[in-house]
């Protein structure tokens, strides 16, 4: 719980958001639509009928989803006061977007949506078989996001009034120049700019524009996978996580008076917080294998948990600790949901 009081639209998010549409279904079902058990799929034309008929024919339950939208929901919930996080991403017009607006506002997010009226909101079908789960994302409206939604005076100003930014490399493949925008503007005010390497395939196929931002990036949150993505990339050895962390920290930085932070999580295995001159080990807790209902949703909820602590300018020790409780709660959960109040303690 937030044990100061933090005050609103201290931190500022942008991503990619999207309504996730979540109902257990046959496996019939999946085979209808070519699709195997844990798949995590990109929609094509033939998956675009699944949303409607989620909604039509399963108990379906609409969910906030969305990397950065996720692991802001979480900071919400265990900061326990609304409208700490601002969100930005951009949406259609249409029912989809009102659930999706009324669901991340009821968690406490303060959400500024861009509003696209010819292409549709965002959704990603997530199809429960037994403990599988299976992800059809149609990015939709949320590939549309323009600089100019945070250039009105309004979003201009609340971009302005933060003391804390976090964005995903999944928003490298929308919209790179609000990237900028966002850590030009941290940049200017001596404010900490955080991002997440998000997944393989951003430094695969977006290394330019990721190495761009990155002399920006003052955190850098990454899970094996993709620190290792990042590294084969960039012709370094892969092989040892501590060694990545290292080159990645000290790759160039336009503020060398705040050495780049690199933290890398790796599964059930400790959480390495590598700075200019130190590696660290954070162990994660390990739960039973009846108490891991879903893994999905732990790297939002990590960086959730994380983001909780930090805007209360709590210790990165704390901050990395609560990153693991969030973590640890969520995969108790489907999707990235939660139960009850945090229950963290410092």
């Amino acid at each position: 719980m937030c044990d100061r009081n933090v005050r609103e639209g201290i931190l500022v998010g942008c991503g990619n958001p999207l309504l996730d549409i979540s109902a257990i279904v046959p496996l019939e079902f999946l085979k209808k639509y070519a699709m195997k058990e844990d798949d995590a799929i990109l929609a094509e034309e033939r998956h675009m009928p699944i949303y409607q008929e989620l909604v039509d024919g399963f108990q379906a339950e609409f969910l906030a989803g969305g990397s950065v939208q996720n692991s802001l929901r979480i900071a919400q919930w265990i900061l326990g006061q609304p409208k700490v996080a601002v969100f930005f991403g951009c949406v259609g017009q249409d029912k989809y977007a009102d659930i999706l607006a009324e669901k991340a506002r009821s968690a406490g997010l303060d959400v500024h949506y861009q509003v696209k009226k010819d292409v549709p909101t965002g959704t990603c079908a997530v199809l429960i078989t037994g403990t599988h789960r299976s992800l059809c994302a149609n990015l939709a409206a949320a590939n549309n996001f323009t600089i100019d939604h945070l250039e009105e005076p309004g979003n201009k100003a609340l971009v302005d009034n933060a003391l804390y930014y976090y964005i995903s490399g999944f928003f490298l493949t929308v919209n790179p120049p609000s990237i900028m925008k966002v850590a030009a503007t941290a940049h200017a005010n001596q404010r900490p700019f955080l991002m997440n390497l998000s997944a393989p395939f951003i430094s695969q196929f977006y290394m330019a524009p990721l190495l761009a931002v990155l002399p920006y990036v003052d955190i850098i949150f990454g899970n094996e996978a993709e620190a290792q993505a990042f590294a084969e990339a960039q012709k370094w050895p892969s092989e040892d996580l501590r060694e990545i962390g290292k080159r990645l920290v000290a790759m160039d930085k336009l503020n060398p008076s705040r050495p780049r932070i690199a933290i890398l999580t790796q599964g059930c295995d400790p959480v390495l917080l590598i700075q200019q001159d130190s590696v660290q080990e954070f162990p994660v807790t390990k739960l039973a294998v009846h108490e891991i209902v879903d893994t999905n949703g732990a790297g939002d909820a990590f960086v959730g948990g994380f983001l909780s602590q930090f805007v209360q300018g709590k210790s990165l020790d704390v901050c990395i600790r609560c990153g693991n409780y969030a973590a640890g709660h969520i995969i108790k959960n489907p999707g990235c949901t939660y139960n009850g109040k945090p229950e963290f303690v410092e």
